[in-house]
C-alpha cells in the first residue's frame, strides 16, 4: 500500500484509536483486493453500528452499546473503543422497522427501544438518517465522477450506471472504517479502465413502462452475471423508477454494479465509447421469447391465486409511485383476507403525507411505511401464505426468504389483487 503522510497518520494513531482501527481494517482490505492506494471520498452509506438484539446480546459482556457493536463487529476490532463523530459525509441506508408502525409489523417493544437507541446514537455521531434503499431519492445524489462508498445492490448499480458516479459494492465494515477516515481500497468500479463494457444486448422487444424495465433488468442479470452489459434497441421512457427497477433487478438475478444503455446513461454515448477498448465477450437478444421466460421465471414460484399480501415499494418508492398507487386504490378497500403495505424513505413519505396521498392509502385499508422493507425486516401480515409483488428484484428474495408463493405483475395488477384477493396477473 502507497499511504500519503495523512493516511499514515491516521494509522499511526494520530486522530484516535476508533480512526487507527478503521485505517488497520482499510488496509487489510486493500491487500486483500490487491489495490495499491486509496482514494478519498465524502460520501459514504451504510449501516454503521445498528444492531438487532441477538448481536446485542453478543457483545453483552463488552457493553453491547454502540461503541461496542461498532469497534468489534463494524471495524473488526479487539477491544471496544470511543467512537468519534464521522468524518466523512455518512447516511444511514434502511433499517429493520418503521418508526411507527412497528407493532403492525410483529417488532416486539425490545427491538423497538434498540431501534431507537441505535437512531439516537448515530445521529449523536453525525450519521444523516435516510434510512432508506434509495439514498439518491432521498437527497443524496453523488456527482458525476464522485468516488462514493455504498453498500446496498440496487442504491450501486444506481450511482454507477445513472448518475456516472464511483463505487464498488461495500460492505458494513468498509464503509463503517470510511465513515472515520474518508478513505476507501482505489479498485474495481473507482478505476475508469474497469468501467468498459463487457457484454452486448440487444433489446428487439419493445421495453417502455416499469413492469418491462424490470423484465429485462432480469434478463441482463442472468445474463452477464457480474459482467458490464451494453444495452442498445427499443428501449424508451428512461426515468429514475424505471433505471431504479431496472438495476434492482440486474443487481438481484446477477450481480450487475454497472451498466450502459447507449443514449441514455452518461458513459454511453455510443456503444464504441461504452466498450471502449473491449469487444463484446458474448452477444445477446431480448425478444417476445426471451421475455415470456423471463415472465414465467419470475411467476415460477406462483401457484395459489388467493392474494395475502400485496407489497410495494422494492427499492422504495417514490412519490411518483405513490401518487400512482393512491390514485389506483382511492374509492376502493383492501380486501379483509389480505393486506397492503407500502415501502419507502422518510422523506418521501412526508412529501405524501402533505400530497395526501398517505391518507387515501390509509382511507383503502393501506399502510404507507419507511425504513425498511419485507426482505430486510423479514415481517410479513400473519398468516402470510402468498404475495404478489412489482419488484422483480423482491419476487426473487421475499418468496424464497419467507417460504411463500409470489406473484409478479404490474402495480395496477398487484392494487387489484390487495382489493380482490385474488391474483389475475397476466403477461399481454
Amino acid at each position: 500500500m502507497q499511504l500519503t503522510a495523512e493516511e499514515r497518520a491516521m494509522l499511526d494513531g494520530a486522530e484516535g484509536a476508533a480512526t487507527q482501527k478503521a485505517m488497520d481494517l482499510l488496509v487489510r482490505y486493500a491487500d486483500a483486493l490487491g489495490a495499491e492506494r486509496f482514494v478519498e471520498t465524502d460520501n459514504v452509506a451504510g449501516v454503521p453500528g445498528a444492531a438487532h438484539g441477538f448481536l446485542k446480546d453478543y457483545y453483552r459482556d463488552q457493553g453491547g452499546d454502540y461503541n461496542a457493536i461498532f469497534s468489534l463487529f463494524d471495524l473488526d476490532s479487539d477491544e471496544v473503543v470511543e467512537v468519534p463523530r464521522m468524518k466523512a459525509f455518512s447516511c444511514h441506508l434502511q433499517g429493520g422497522m418503521d418508526p411507527d408502525l412497528w407493532r403492525e409489523q410483529g417488532m416486539s417493544e425490545t427491538a423497538h427501544d434498540g431501534f431507537v437507541y441505535d437512531e439516537e446514537q448515530n445521529a449523536e455521531h453525525g450519521v444523516q438518517l435516510l434510512k432508506t434503499c434509495t439514498p439518491y431519492v432521498a437527497g443524496n445524489v453523488p456527482a458525476h465522477g464522485e468516488h462514493c462508498a455504498w453498500m446496498e445492490s440496487s442504491a450501486v448499480v444506481y450511482c454507477n450506471s445513472v448518475v456516472g458516479a464511483r463505487t464498488n459494492t461495500e460492505g458494513r465494515e468498509s464503509t463503517s472504517a470510511a465513515m472515520l477516515t474518508k478513505r476507501i481500497p482505489y479498485w474495481g468500479y473507482h478505476c475508469p479502465e474497469y468501467r468498459h463494457g463487457q457484454h452486448a444486448i440487444a433489446v428487439e422487444f419493445p421495453v417502455g413502462d416499469v413492469f418491462e424495465w424490470g423484465m429485462l433488468g432480469y434478463f441482463v442479470g442472468q445474463s452477464v452475471e457480474d459482467g458490464i452489459p451494453v444495452i442498445t434497441g427499443a428501449i424508451s421512457n428512461p426515468s429514475l423508477i424505471r433505471h431504479k427497477h431496472f438495476g434492482a433487478a440486474a443487481a438481484s438475478s446477477g450481480g450487475v454494479e454497472l451498466y450502459h444503455m447507449v443514449g441514455i446513461t452518461p458513459e454511453a454515448p455510443s456503444a464504441a465509447a461504452a466498450f471502449g477498448p473491449n469487444l463484446p465477450e458474448q452477444h445477446f437478444v431480448y425478444d417476445a421469447a426471451e421475455r415470456r421466460r423471463i415472465y414465467e421465471t419470475l411467476n415460477a414460484v406462483g401457484e395459489c391465486e388467493d392474494v395475502d399480501y400485496v407489497m410495494l415499494g422494492c427499492p422504495h418508492y417514490s412519490i411518483e409511485q405513490i401518487a400512482h398507487a393512491a390514485q389506483l386504490i382511492e374509492g376502493r378497500k383492501v380486501h379483509e383476507n389480505s393486506a397492503l403495505w407500502v415501502f419507502t424513505s422518510r422523506a418521501v413519505k412526508a412529501v405524501a403525507d402533505r400530497n395526501g396521498h398517505t391518507k387515501t392509502l390509509q382511507d383503502a385499508g393501506a399502510y404507507l411505511m419507511t425504513d425498511t422493507c419485507s426482505a430486510i425486516s423479514q415481517a410479513i401480515p400473519e398468516g402470510t401464505r402468498v404475495a404478489a409483488l412489482d419488484s422483480a428484484k423482491q419476487v426473487h428474495y421475499l418468496p424464497a426468504m419467507m417460504d411463500i408463493e409470489g406473484w409478479y405483475g404490474t402495480t395496477a395488477e398487484c392494487i387489484d389483487a390487495a382489493c380482490t384477493g385474488r391474483w389475475a396477473g397476466r403477461l399481454q
